[in-house]
């Protein structure tokens, strides 16, 4: 079953290692089957008090591959460009 990988990104530190992780994040995900569906795009919120940064929606074959991608080595060398940077929240969903 497909599966997503969903984070709510909020700038918090230097723009440029925030920039420099987004043109690297790409080629970790191709191994893995993943592809984006959403970046950063327009959010309109509908319900609740949910005041998000940029919404990030990537599409896995499965739960195992989006695991294997968000552990892997090459994924891994790059998060602390995020992780430094940013404020997010983040999860693994299982598609139907």
């Amino acid at each position: 079953m497909t599966a997503y990988v969903i984070a709510d990104v909020q700038l918090t530190g230097d723009a440029a290692e925030l920039a420099e992780y987004r043109s690297k994040v790409v080629a970790t995900l191709r191994p893995y089957g993943g592809r984006y569906l959403a970046r950063g795009g327009e959010v309109d919120i509908v319900e609740g008090a949910w005041a998000p940064g940029q919404i990030v929606l990537v599409e896995f074959p499965d739960m195992a591959a989006a695991r294997a991608w968000n552990e892997s080595a090459e994924y891994q060398a790059i998060a602390p460009l995020r992780i430094r940077n940013t404020d997010s929240r983040r999860l693994i969903v299982q598609g139907l």
